[in-house]
């Protein structure tokens, strides 16, 4: 609903104070989840009306051209932030594959920002329908509105979030690559960016790659231009990345180390979009209150 886990945040203790102050007269007319996810909705619903629309790069403005000037930090509750993923997605786990497929595609990165393009009870509707599984009539009870209305809203709303996003979703990209495809791309990403063999590294991107790092304004669109900031800008110093898992999309802690400086300091979480087995986007997210949601080393040896 509100794209970062800051605002989550926010939302939760909302909902958990006036559930608590409203308790006693809870009357059992419904499930006690139910009546939850209602006051849930509604504190998301006045977060929604209360705070700017939380946006992606491209939303900002558009790629830049040079990598000498990357812009000026973009303070605020602007952008869209990833979420650490509770469950780490390991070869040879017994979670249902559909089971998995719904949980990923339900954060992506992609689906969360095409849902920050829907006024807020169009987001509730889309949720509620196709992510929690609620029928027409019970999500009409949790936004005090019909059935009909609903289902207008959602229609509106799929029309919106399928304008906006990739062909196929990331989930699904993953599960096409398989586990072995995969960590030999990330193995070979990591072999790359850590040696700084920017030819070898450009191999794994798609032609229309895209590199964005906010809270700076600066991204970059096309291969040649990605090369170009990498080149120009990235592998000035040395890097070491960690994995990590964000939104369902695998990604990397990434370390850099300054000149004179004995250890590496954490610079920059690192989600990977994939498409075809290549990588088509690179989401560097720069903030350290961002980094400390991940509850990693700030440095290492």
């Amino acid at each position: 609903m509100l794209a970062s886990p800051h605002d989550a945040d926010d939302a939760l203790q909302e909902t958990l104070l006036a559930a608590w102050r409203g308790l006693a007269s809870f009357e059992g007319r419904c499930a006690l989840g139910t009546w939850l996810y209602r006051i849930a909705t509604n504190a998301c619903l006045r977060l929604i009306a209360q705070r700017p629309r939380r946006i992606t790069s491209s939303d900002h403005g558009p790629a830049f051209q040079d990598t000498a000037d990357l812009g000026a930090m973009v303070p605020g509750p602007v952008w869209v932030e990833p979420l650490p993923d509770e469950f780490q997605p390991a070869h040879g786990s017994h979670e249902d594959p559909a089971d998995a497929l719904a949980r990923r595609e339900s954060v992506a990165l992609a689906f969360v920002a095409a849902l920050q393009h829907l006024p807020g009870t169009q987001r509730a509707a889309l949720l509620m329908r196709e992510v929690l599984g609620y029928s027409a009539a019970e999500a009409a009870e949790l936004l005090s509105t019909s059935a009909a209305a609903v289902n207008s809203a959602l229609q509106r709303a799929q029309q919106t979030v399928r304008d906006r996003m990739p062909a196929l979703s990331q989930a699904v990209e993953l599960e096409r690559l398989g586990e072995a495809g995969l960590q030999r791309l990330l193995a070979d990403f990591v072999s790359a960016w850590e040696s700084r063999d920017i030819e070898r590294l450009v191999s794994l991107f798609t032609e229309d790659a895209r590199f964005t790092m906010p809270p700076l304004p600066s991204w970059f669109d096309g291969l040649a231009m990605v090369q170009r900031f990498m080149v120009e800008r990235v592998f000035a110093t040395p890097w070491r990345l960690r994995p990590l898992w964000a939104n369902g999309q695998p990604g990397f802690a990434c370390y850099m180390r300054q000149d004179g400086v004995d250890c590496y300091t954490l610079g920059a979480i690192t989600l990977l979009s994939l498409r075809d087995g290549r990588i088509q986007q690179l989401h560097s997210f720069l903030d350290p209150a961002v980094h400390r949601r991940f509850g990693l080393p700030l440095e290492l040896p």
